[in-house]
């Protein structure tokens, strides 16, 4: 196994192509549907990095992020944002939220797993 990795989104379709190519790679991931599901599953997994959509029902996630920062034990995991909000000032909100970087959906499954391995590498330091 490469690494763990939760992934926190709330579409069925994007949680099962990104949890696919992740897996194919030699990762284990971990999957939560929502905001507090995905706070709670970060607390229990301790994952190596967390993969965030911003747009999820019942806390978004800019509110996920900051709640995982404010965990001692999730300071260091890259938290990376899949999402298709990208614009400038998008990447400025989610940065500020506590997020390494950012992955732009639709993803390209010809270059994402380089992205993950990428961020991997640099970690939280990652400044876009």
């Amino acid at each position: 196994m490469k690494g763990r990795i939760l992934y926190i989104e709330d579409n069925e379709q994007n949680l099962y192509l990104i949890t696919y190519l992740l897996e194919k790679n030699g990762y284990e991931v971990f999957q939560a549907c929502d905001g507090p599901e995905g706070v709670e599953a970060a607390v229990l997994h301790k994952p190596d990095m967390i993969l965030l959509d911003i747009q999820l029902s019942s806390m978004d996630g800019h509110a996920v992020a900051r709640a995982l920062r404010t965990n001692p034990d999730m300071i260091l995991i890259p938290i990376v944002a899949v999402t298709s909000y990208a614009m400038v000032g998008d990447r400025d909100k989610t940065i500020s939220a506590g997020c390494s970087g950012i992955i732009e959906k639709p993803i390209n499954p010809d270059t994402f797993m380089a992205q993950i391995e990428e961020y991997l590498l640099r970690g939280v330091t990652l400044t876009e």
